[in-house]
């Protein structure tokens, strides 16, 4: 039976690269849904509140995930392109518009959600080529194998 982390490696990549998108989507569109429905901006979700919930649930994701997964495929470049996404949204959230100003903060924004997804999908799939790194479908198919 495969252990907890191995059951969760997988799905935290997944989330961390869910989230990432969330993050790319809410610059990028979150503005145009302002033009066209100026309710939009009651919501609460345009502030500054929104990246730093945001890099709240991501950071603990993304640690563990890449983490797990360099401790058995042992690509440590993964871990630094995670690494350096977090740190431009950690200092993008620092910073904040007041430095950056809108368009710097966005692009910067955008900058660490790629970094982080791309570093998350090079470890989900790293993962599934090393040994003894499988997911959650790789060891219910191990069975199956071994009955044939």
């Amino acid at each position: 039976m495969p252990s907890l982390s191995k059951l969760l490696r997988p799905s935290a990549d997944q989330a961390a690269i869910g989230l990432s998108l969330l993050c790319a989507v809410h610059c990028l569109l979150l503005p145009i849904a302002v033009a066209f429905s100026p309710a939009v901006a009651a919501l609460g979700i345009d502030d500054e509140s929104f990246h730093e919930w945001m890099i709240i649930i991501v950071l603990p994701i993304s640690v563990f995930a890449l983490f797990m997964g360099c401790a058995k495929h042992r690509n440590f470049s993964i871990l630094a392109i995670g690494a350096a996404g977090l740190l431009v949204l950690g200092l993008t959230i620092v910073l904040g518009h007041e430095v950056l100003g809108e368009t710097g903060e966005k692009a910067m924004t955008l900058l660490g959600a790629t970094l982080i997804a791309i570093s998350h999908w090079r470890n989900y799939r790293a993962c599934q080529h090393a040994s003894g790194c499988s997911s959650p479908e790789d060891a219910e198919k191990e069975p199956r194998a071994a009955e044939s």
